[in-house]
């Protein structure tokens, strides 16, 4: 059975451990903290671009209120991820509550895509242990990046940058998805807003509530040019 999941998340394997180690190294070279906090984070938190994000925050001197906000933005999108499997977890037992906390991008992918048989209690144990794979991975990585960032010293300006790169290729494969640019250029319009107006501790929660107010307005509009009812 183990063997059968490695073989699985072998592809996952060989993202998720230079991922974890940019993260280990960025951790452990940008923030004054022991280097095992950063395969704990892993552990409690296991958000990839929300780790990251959440040092890069943290190391700009950002507030846990702004940290605790952008990292439950950045991972809206996992509670989608959860309801829409429900129906699979369901008889799951104790299994239940880990399936869900731990679906990534790449395990809900996984756990999505693969063949399934007809034997449910079989596709649950072998969902948790896909599961379990996929973070110890991540984990690991963690604490490599995270003993090399403290061990070996070196030059880490600009490691940081990965982040930036993820969400520029995140939002470019969004727009084309979507295709509409309106959400782009209300995401640029409400963080230029708030540069100007807020102060910078503060700039990413009032970027957040412009750019969802501004949405917010665009939909309803949307809804009455097609003539929908408006139950709002």
């Amino acid at each position: 059975m183990n063997h059968h999941t490695f073989r699985l998340t072998l592809p996952i394997l060989f993202g998720y451990l230079p991922l974890g180690m940019a993260f280990g190294v960025l951790f452990a070279t940008q923030l004054d903290y022991a280097w095992w906090v950063a395969p704990l984070m892993g552990l409690v938190i296991y958000a990839g671009s929300g780790q990251i994000l959440a040092v890069s925050l943290l190391a700009a001197n950002a507030g846990l209120v702004e940290v605790a906000v952008a990292m439950f933005v950045l991972n809206a999108r996992h509670l989608f991820y959860g309801l829409s499997l429900l129906g699979q977890f369901r008889g799951a037992g104790w299994r239940k509550g880990y399936l869900i906390f731990g679906l990534t991008d790449e395990t809900y992918s996984l756990l999505t895509s693969r063949p399934r048989s007809t034997d449910r209690q079989h596709e649950q144990e072998l969902d948790f242990r896909i599961t379990a794979f996929n973070q110890l991975y991540w984990i690991i990585g963690c604490a490599a990046g995270g003993l090399l960032g403290e061990m070996v010293a070196f030059n880490s300006t600009g490691i940081e940058f990965a982040l930036v790169a993820l969400f520029i290729v995140l939002t470019i494969e969004q727009v084309k998805t979507l295709g509409d640019n309106f959400p782009l250029w209300a995401g640029a319009f409400s963080a230029g807003i708030a540069m100007l107006l807020v102060p910078a501790t503060h700039q990413l929660i009032a970027a957040i509530t412009i750019v969802t107010a501004v949405l917010l307005v665009h939909y309803r509009r949307l809804r009455l040019v097609k003539g929908e009812p408006n139950h709002g």
